[in-house]
């Protein structure tokens, strides 16, 4: 069974400065990471292979320099990684990012038995959680949402059990395989990869698949099959912190002070 995790490379949020003239990210200079929450989905993939030796893959897209994402995906210890990059998938938006990788998925079921295909709950830089449960809905698969916990795999009948977490609560769910997951934060502690893994993850063969290979009309991917699009990035302005008054020396005073101040604002009403 062949068990893989979508992962994106994303700027390092607390380096991340926007061009004021252009209104787009400065990429010169700026740290790439691993998706937090998808390091946790590339981590329950390996934790499957350690356990059931399955055969795992790390899928991505992105430009070329997301073969240092990969690699380190490698440095953990996948069975391969294949990276989706074209200048026909560039400016996506969430429908057509899942259907390059859908696209992806299908491809190599068509070689493999795909049991389980892991994503983080969304991405720290859109945050939309769309594209998983988009994969899902693309490929036919049973859909998993916000795991926390993977209870147990029944390989004879093709079924997965899992927790789900939810507001106030958890929810157990059986379902058929083949099943997209998106995970939480909550379901494992990643790894870290050892010296011998690191050094040989250099020389590791990232598979580089462009739409030559996954041949899908150039209208309905990238910016030109995205029905969504970002119009304008900007930093919020925020006016400058004022201090009032001695909270410590006149405590009763400054409480005063704010109250007028909240008062003038009309943020408060008595």
């Amino acid at each position: 069974m062949l068990v893989i995790s979508c992962i994106k490379q994303v700027p390092d949020t607390t380096q991340v400065q926007i061009d004021p003239v252009t209104n787009t990210l400065i990429r010169d200079g700026i740290p790439f990471i691993i998706n937090p929450y998808d390091a946790h989905a590339l981590e329950e993939g390996l934790r499957l292979k350690d356990r059931y030796d399955v055969r795992t893959v790390a899928l991505s897209m992105g430009p070329p320099n997301t073969e240092a994402t990969l690699r380190k995906a490698c440095a953990l210890g996948v069975d391969e990684a294949i990276l989706l990059s074209d200048r026909a998938f560039g400016g996506a938006d969430t429908l057509a990012t899942s259907k390059v990788l859908s696209a992806a998925i299908e491809r190599l079921a068509a070689q493999e038995d795909v049991g389980i295909v892991f994503c983080g709950k969304q991405t720290i830089d859109g945050d939309t959680a769309q594209v998983g449960p988009g994969i899902a809905s693309r490929l036919g698969f049973s859909q998993l949402t916000l795991v926390d916990r993977i209870e147990s795999i029944d390989f004879p009948r093709k079924t997965i059990t899992v927790r789900r977490k939810l507001e106030g609560r958890h929810e157990i769910v059986e379902a058929p395989l083949p099943v997209m997951i998106t995970v939480v934060r909550e379901l494992n502690r990643p790894r870290y990869p050892v010296v011998a893994m690191r050094l040989a993850a250099r020389e590791a063969a990232i598979t580089v698949w462009d739409n030559s290979v996954l041949k899908l009309d150039a209208a309905t991917v990238g910016l030109k099959g995205s029905p969504t699009w970002v119009s304008k990035i900007f930093s919020p302005e925020r006016d400058q912190g004022e201090i009032i008054g001695d909270g410590i020396k006149n405590p009763v005073g400054t409480a005063s002070l704010l109250l007028d101040k909240l008062l003038d604002k009309d943020l408060l009403t008595i």
